[in-house]
């Protein structure tokens, strides 16, 4: 049995990281997070959702694993962010965060197509934003435990009513099971769970009754993620009392 348990921690090992405190977490809180949502919010989706549903977790989470395990390696250290993807596209290298943009991209122009056979143009360019900057964004979130998890259950649940709230009932349920293991920093959600998850619920965006509201809505996904390059969301919260409250809820003492 020691020869199956040091297969074990090998196994796992690509998956190790240090937090920003310092302790030992595992990325395979993603996965699980990643398979679980998706899963679920196929069984839920409306029949006309359900195709767009599995691309948009499945593609997510396959890229975000594969930035989480080849993004770690120190020839991608500087490659992070949009500035980073692009200073490497002009080396001539293509980052791992290149290719995980463009695989949720792809997948968001994909369930575009798939939802909105019937509209024009606009409505499928706003579903491919919003299911692309909503996965970005929420991976943007996972810098301290819980803080993904926790938006993405509030966004959820804000997303229940109405005919398309059935495709984020299943990946509220996941988010709430894996955040008492994110706040007791035993797992991290990575790019995988964070992309899986955040384009999920871009679908349930882009389901939104009204061009207006979904217009607005990628306005403020967009606009988050812009301002994310030259501002930190720590200090940002840090520095909001009823922010700083909510993201400090439940996480260990430092």
């Amino acid at each position: 049995m020691p020869g199956a348990a040091r297969c074990r921690r090998t196994a796992g090992e690509p998956w190790r990281r240090t937090n920003y405190a310092g302790r030992p977490v595992t990325l395979l809180g993603g996965p699980a997070l990643a398979l679980a949502a998706t899963a679920s919010a196929v069984a839920g989706a409306p029949t006309g959702t359900r195709a767009a549903a599995a691309l948009v977790g499945t593609v997510s989470g396959l890229v975000g694993g594969y930035d989480d395990l080849a993004g770690a390696r120190p020839e991608q250290a500087r490659d992070k962010g949009l500035a980073g993807h692009l200073r490497a596209l002009r080396a001539g290298r293509v980052s791992a965060g290149a290719v995980k943009v463009a695989g949720i991209g792809a997948a968001a122009a994909a369930a575009a197509l798939l939802t909105q056979r019937d509209r024009g143009l606009a409505d499928a360019v706003l579903t491919t934003g919003l299911v692309a900057g909503t996965a970005n964004l929420a991976n943007l979130l996972d810098l301290r435990p819980g803080r993904a998890a926790k938006v993405a259950v509030l966004a959820a649940a804000a997303g229940l009513g109405g005919p398309s709230g059935s495709l984020v009932a299943g990946p509220l349920g996941a988010s709430l099971a894996v955040l008492p293991a994110d706040l007791g920093e035993r797992v991290m959600l990575g790019d995988c769970g964070a992309n899986a998850v955040g384009a999920l619920l871009g679908l349930r965006l882009a389901a939104a009754p009204g061009r207006p509201a979904r217009a607005g809505a990628l306005a403020a996904v967009v606009g988050l993620t812009l301002a994310s390059e030259r501002v930190s969301f720590t200090r940002v919260i840090e520095a909001t009392p009823v922010l700083r409250a909510l993201d400090r809820l439940g996480r260990r003492g430092a």
